[in-house]
């Protein structure tokens, strides 16, 4: 492995051995741990295909992530998102800089490069911790050691060149190309790359308010969205501590997350049922216009959080623990709610590793599970009732395909048009159909707020 002289850069040496001694009692450098606990969790993510949400829970995560500290924790997962949102761009910056490809048997040497870059590039690190670290791990890392100057040559010119080779990449999609391709055949090229240029620019913070949203909106410096949402301005430090938090005022919740429910219009008073329920956000939603709800969540641990959100909120619902498919009640509900399981490709600018622990066949799998699970969500609904079946998946399969699916056998349900004029704002998210498709590259908001939301279907059905 060498490095690369194109574009008059200095061509480099063939890297030597270095010879220090096994029993060496290295340096706790600072920053080192996290740097490591980075690298492993990247290699999980793009080897093995593991969802970064498992890894960073704070009690039962990774061990490399679990034993650090909570600042860095925070530089772990700023670490990890970064380097993910732009890894097809420092990929291809590591191949203009290297003669030949990393070895086969060298992936935590390429995984510690990608991250030193991603602080170099995209991060407030300075370049010298970067690299200095990036070096500190092939040392320490008997497999790598020989490439130690390597490491540190390519870094360094990373750092020299910085923009020129921002500037040479800037026309490289920043998602795996399965899914690119995907994004063009449904959308159309200059979409395809809007969205996907879009989901390079982390996620906005929008609160679902209880009442007043604009009024909560100048309190914590924000702005109210078409979707009624309030969106944040960027800040320092937790959601916790903001004016209405503990007063159960509002919760998270993205703009797109936040139609579905809206669907149904006034359901005061109405039997309502939420299936697929946690975190909760659409639970309080419906509890918040008036509905009797049920929530049901298969997994023990998600409904335990569900039900500390509703306290914290000052709301009750009937919690119930149950596989969905075995979900058969006395009565039937006026109000069905199926937000169902997805791929998540619409959620990429707040997790960004879907597009590398997903593929095609998942794709095509869980459009099969959403098909069965909206079939027996059907069977809930009273006469006259409504379902709102919806998902974050950017992917037609996942979502319009599967709706004209179950309707071509079900002629006892009928779509619920939304109308744009009652969405003044949201009208390129509505479909000739009447549905709502969501992209994150809609949602233009002021100077100030980061704009866009999240990838999001939803498909109001009424039984006739």
């Amino acid at each position: 492995m060498e490095l690369n002289e194109n574009s008059g850069r200095n061509k480099g040496q063939k890297p030597q051995t270095n010879k220090r001694p096994q029993g060496r009692v290295y340096e706790n450098k600072p920053g080192l741990e996290a740097r490591l606990a980075a690298s492993r969790l990247l290699a999980a993510v793009i080897d093995r295909k593991t969802s970064l949400d498992g890894m960073m829970d704070g009690d039962h995560g990774n061990p490399a992530y679990t034993a650090l500290s909570d600042a860095d924790r925070g530089l772990v997962r700023a670490i990890l998102n970064t380097s993910l949102r732009f890894l097809p761009r420092i990929e291809a910056m590591l191949s203009l800089l290297l003669d030949t490809p990393l070895p086969d048997g060298a992936r935590a040497l390429h995984h510690s490069l990608i991250i030193a870059a991603a602080q170099m590039l995209y991060l407030d690190v300075p370049d010298h911790s970067a690299v200095d670290l990036a070096v500190e791990q092939a040392n320490r890392d008997p497999r790598n050691r020989r490439f130690a100057k390597v490491v540190n040559a390519v870094l360094r010119r990373i750092g020299r060149e910085k923009q020129a080779l921002l500037d040479e990449t800037a026309d490289v999609v920043c998602m795996p190309g399965w899914f690119f391709d995907r994004l063009v055949s449904v959308y159309g090229a200059d979409e395809a790359r809007r969205i996907a240029d879009a989901q390079m620019t982390p996620a906005a913070i929008d609160l679902t308010t209880k009442s007043d949203a604009a009024q909560w909106a100048e309190r914590l410096n924000g702005v109210v969205l078409p979707t009624g949402s309030v969106r944040l301005a960027s800040f320092a430090g937790g959601v916790a501590a903001l004016n209405g938090f503990e007063e159960g005022i509002w919760w998270v919740q993205d703009a797109a997350a936040a139609l579905p429910v809206q669907m149904f219009g006034d359901i005061a008073g109405k039997r309502a049922v939420d299936l697929c329920a946690a975190p909760g956000g659409k639970t309080a939603q419906l509890l918040c216009a008036g509905a009797k709800v049920t929530a049901v969540e298969q997994s023990a641990n998600r409904l335990k959080r569900l039900d500390g959100n509703l306290q914290r909120l000052g709301f009750e619902a009937e919690l119930v623990q149950t596989d969905l498919m075995e979900f058969k009640p006395d009565d039937l509900f006026d109000v069905v709610l199926l937000d169902a399981p997805c791929s998540s490709t619409g959620t990429t600018r707040r997790h960004p590793d879907v597009l590398y622990t997903k593929g095609p066949q998942d794709i095509t799998k869980l459009a099969g599970v959403q098909e069965k699970l909206l079939r027996h969500a059907m069977t809930l609904v009273a006469p006259g009732g409504s379902i709102v079946f919806s998902n974050c998946s950017l992917d037609p399969l996942e979502g319009e395909d599967v709706v004209v699916k179950v309707l071509a056998d079900h002629p006892d349900f009928q779509r619920v048009p939304v109308q744009a004029e009652q969405w003044p704002g949201l009208e390129a998210a509505i479909t000739p159909l009447g549905e709502f498709r969501t992209t994150p590259a809609m949602l233009q908001v002021a100077d100030g707020f980061s704009s866009g939301l999240d990838g999001f279907y939803a498909c109001h059905l009424r039984k006739i």
